[in-house]
């Protein structure tokens, strides 16, 4: 839309290039402090509690930033602005369980890849010594999985890559699936690449109908906000194993679900809203 208040940007390969230099800039940066802590104060600022929260929130907004700057200021003359309205309530009943269902979905399919031997052993007890990092401390915990990474994933993965691929006339579902794909690989493992693509295309066809970052932000909250509780209150990863259920029976409901709600949202209603 020509009058929109929310700048018309397109993401070509450029952006993309754009993006990651962002991101290494933002790494860059959190070595230089970790370097200027340690030489003129003696402080490995590592074994920080916070340093996970704030080294996460640097190299996201460095990213954010240079494409705000280097990209949509330069070709739409406005600054990076994203709809965050609230929706009505009779859409929040339906995507709630579309996302839990999905949830349920990527389950099963994640714990269908090995975590032993010689080529996955060594990668899932890395992965997993990292992870224990960030789930020594609860609140941490929190904070960087529940409220930064889905409002920092989402701007980048939803609000800049899957809208300015659809707004530089790539077909929409292409621009949900590559988006997806492309939030699985950061993740870095194939355990949370299966989940993040799949969830990434919920999330992604959310904020396509709906045209508002705040819906796929806390979807992926809520996401997030289920496997904490997960971590934090059972010691166990999946809902099978919370439950003591069968991952089968995990798949059927999430089937059920996943399919009810995607066709009261998407065939049934149509919900589709516009951006303004």
């Amino acid at each position: 839309m020509e009058n929109s208040r929310y700048p018309q940007f397109k993401f070509t390969w450029i952006g993309g290039v754009i993006l990651v230099a962002g991101l290494f800039a933002g790494m860059m940066s959190i070595s230089f402090f970790m370097t200027f802590s340690k030489i003129f104060f003696g402080i490995n600022v590592a074994l920080k509690d916070w340093f996970i929260m704030f080294s996460n929130a640097v190299v996201f907004l460095a990213a954010i930033a240079c494409f705000d700057f280097f990209v949509v200021r330069r070709t739409t003359g406005k600054k990076l602005n994203f709809n965050f309205s609230p929706t009505n309530f009779y859409t929040y009943l339906l995507i709630f369980p579309l996302m839990l269902g999905m949830m349920f979905i990527a389950e099963f399919f994640t714990s269908q890849i090995p975590t032993t031997g010689p080529v996955f052993g060594d990668l899932y007890e890395y992965f997993g010594n990292l992870m224990a990092q960030l789930t020594d401390d609860p609140v941490v915990m929190i904070i960087t999985a529940v409220i930064m990474a889905p409002i920092f994933e989402e701007i980048i993965f939803r609000g800049i890559i899957q809208k300015g691929l659809i707004n530089n006339g790539v077909e929409p579902w292409k621009a949900i699936v590559f988006a997806s794909v492309v939030f699985g690989l950061v993740h870095g493992n194939p355990w949370q690449f299966v989940g993040a693509v799949l969830l990434g295309c919920v999330l992604g066809l959310v904020y396509y109908k709906t045209k508002s970052l705040l819906l796929p932000m806390l979807l992926h909250a809520f996401n997030n906000l289920c496997s904490t509780l997960l971590v934090i209150y059972t010691q166990k990863e999946s809902f099978a194993e919370a439950f003591q259920l069968s991952e089968w029976i995990i798949l059927a409901i999430g089937i059920v679900l996943f399919s009810l709600f995607y066709y009261l949202f998407v065939k049934k209603n149509k919900m589709h809203y516009a951006e303004i």
